[in-house]
């Protein structure tokens, strides 16, 4: 079977930007009630970049960077400096202190930083970052969430509407379906029926299902079962997963997954053969020549019934 790779940190950092508030309400309410939403808030991408390239600790990164306002009638604003980590790293505290120090320096404003720990490990839970000698000491305290704590609180998240439940539960379920994908795709299947069920809006389905689809990857011999069950369902339920997502989105993942199969089996497919398929967005032609992808005896054989549908079309 093929070796698929959970992209977790792709899918938290577009949970964020897609859902900034619902993030915050979620894991730090008491932040959220002190922000000024009225007046919005800034993702610091530009700023970010060049904090980045000037720092001299090696390759590191800080996750998000965001301006907000507080409810306190002044000018004020803060810095959030989040940090999404997915496995042990002994130096996670420095950097966050680093980042932090960096951030205030330049913008000489409060900052705030926080930490979301999606690791496996239950004892590792750094929190503070110090340093000192002969009676000067520094230090930064820094609050985390934990999502290995979740587990226990299943039925919270089965109960909760927030789009970051749902990513929980589908983080959790990624880590702990590594050598099991066909569980993966059972787990997939159930996070996205849940939606469903819950009467989510085509908007939001659409948007969750891209974060879930980063996370809960699967190799194309099983996205194949994943696709025919999840029509299977909604046909039951007088649904279509074509108005879930938008149809341009499902038929450049379909080209993506078709090249993938294709470079599996053949190694090298021609570039030309790619710009073609790319060039085609009927959804129930490309799911033909998706089963040909898997089916087809040779690569020179798949160009000829590519070449074939696109003059056809």
């Amino acid at each position: 079977m093929s070796e698929v790779r959970a992209d977790y940190d792709g899918a938290w950092k577009e949970g964020v930007e897609q859902y900034f508030e619902a993030f915050l309400a979620f894991f730090f309410p008491e932040i959220q009630a002190e922000i000024d939403w009225e007046r919005g808030y800034e993702f610091l991408e530009k700023e970010l970049q060049q904090l980045v390239r000037e720092s001299e600790i090696g390759k590191q990164f800080v996750d998000k960077l965001i301006k907000v306002w507080l409810k306190d009638g002044k000018e004020t604003w803060l810095l959030i400096h989040l940090e999404i980590q997915s496995q042990v790293d002994t130096n996670f505290p420095k950097r966050m202190f680093s980042y932090h120090y960096r951030i205030f320096d330049r913008y000489n404003q409060e900052v705030v930083s926080l930490a979301i720990l999606g690791d496996n490990q239950a004892n590792w839970r750094p929190q503070e970052y110090s340093y000192g000698r002969w009676g000067c000491r520094l230090s930064l305290q820094f609050p985390i969430v934990k999502l290995l704590d979740y587990e226990s609180r299943w039925s919270e998240l089965e109960q909760s509407d927030s789009p970051f439940a749902v990513l929980v539960m589908a983080h959790l379920r990624t880590q702990a379906t590594t050598q099991d994908l066909a569980g993966r795709l059972q787990w997939k299947l159930s996070l996205i029926k849940r939606m469903y069920e819950l009467g989510y809006s085509r908007d939001k389905i659409q948007q969750i299902f891209r974060l879930l689809d980063r996370l809960m990857t699967l190799p194309p011999e099983l996205d194949l079962n994943f696709q025919a069950e999840l029509e299977r369902f909604e046909a039951e339920q007088k649904m279509t997963y074509i108005t879930s997502v938008e149809r341009i989105g499902i038929a450049k993942a379909t080209q993506k997954y078709i090249a993938q199969i294709l470079t599996i089996r053949f190694k090298d497919v021609p570039t030309e053969l790619v710009e073609k398929l790319n060039e085609l967005y009927d959804i129930e032609l490309l799911n033909q020549l998706l089963e040909k992808a898997v089916t087809t005896g040779s690569i020179s054989e798949f160009g000829q019934q590519l070449s074939q549908e696109n003059t056809d079309t």
